[in-house]
């Protein structure tokens, strides 16, 4: 099956504050990868997209904008700095290619049944494991195996873990327990990696629903129609857009019933910068340490 390809429109320099990334459908048209990309890639809808934000083994913390028009992937800013992830031992940056899903939202309105704890306010996160290291902006169809909820800052922040259609293994996974017997070790890693990376930041540890334990592709699946009908809600206005909790961009050019939508004549679209990438600036080598810790045990 054919799937639709999408390309990057790259503003200035990867690691300074004016770095954004665009993503361009096949027509060269921008599209935003919150609300334009699709969320299934097949009528079965066994397949996904999902939007690499960062590579793994990289640190710096790049996100899907949702205070930006067309919600470009920038890095993230904290007390005016960019932000990088710092390196726990063993891990080096992301371990897998980390990134969301489009049409998904974790409801910051709703309390989730199963955590007792509200929704992010982001796209559902997604773990890529294949053996491919990704590029930002890039699309990727993938395969659900299971999820983990981790439990962050007492919000809800489901990791879905997914493999690449394409990757070698991908017919050999087809569920969370084909994950360790395929791949043993990166469940355990991926549980210790959320647990201490923000220690290094003077975070503590965070915790896991369900004792960190990895629930399977059906509870992941439930998890991602839930959030694909609440940012069903969000788009069509039938949940607000902007309170005194969060303010989502949301102008799109590709939903078809959204009262947001806009075609490329419009103030909104015309003001997106034409292409003009420039080389990445030098990361400042306390971005290389090492940290050693020595948290819990994991639970898995």
């Amino acid at each position: 099956m054919a799937y639709e390809q999408y390309k990057t429109r790259v503003i200035g320099a990867p690691n300074t504050l004016e770095h954004r990334v665009y993503i361009e459908n096949s027509q060269g048209k921008v599209v935003s990868p919150f609300h334009d990309i699709p969320l299934f890639a097949n009528a079965e809808k066994t397949v996904l997209n999902m939007v690499v934000e960062v590579p793994r083994w990289t640190n710096a913390k790049l996100e899907i904008s949702k205070d930006e028009a067309f919600n470009p992937i920038k890095q993230d800013i904290k007390k005016g700095k960019l932000r990088f992830v710092r390196n726990c031992f063993p891990h080096h940056g992301y371990i897998w290619n980390y990134g969301a899903f489009p049409q998904t939202w974790e409801d910051p309105t709703s309390v989730h049944p199963d955590t007792k704890a509200k929704g992010d306010n982001d796209p559902l996160d997604v773990c890529e494991i294949g053996e491919l290291v990704g590029t930002v902006g890039q699309v990727k169809q993938v395969k659900v195996l299971g999820t983990m909820a981790l439990l962050d800052e007492g919000e809800t922040d489901w990791k879905v873990i997914v493999i690449d259609i394409n990757d070698p293994l991908a017919s050999k996974l087809n569920d969370i327990e084909d994950v360790e017997r395929h791949m043993p070790g990166i469940l355990r890693a991926s549980n210790e990696w959320f647990r201490i990376y923000k220690i290094p930041d003077g975070k503590p540890e965070n915790n896991f629903a369900f004792s960190g334990e990895a629930k399977n592709k059906a509870y992941a699946t439930e998890v991602i129609h839930e959030t694909n009908e609440a940012w069903k809600k969000l788009i069509s206005k039938a949940i607000p857009a902007e309170t005194e909790h969060y303010n989502i961009k949301v102008v799109n050019t590709e939903v078809a019933d959204s009262p947001y939508k806009v075609d490329t004549a419009s103030a909104e679209y015309t003001a997106i910068p034409a292409n003009a990438p420039k080389p990445a600036a030098a990361i400042d080598g306390s971005i290389d340490k090492w940290f050693y810790l020595s948290g819990k045990p994991s639970n898995l």
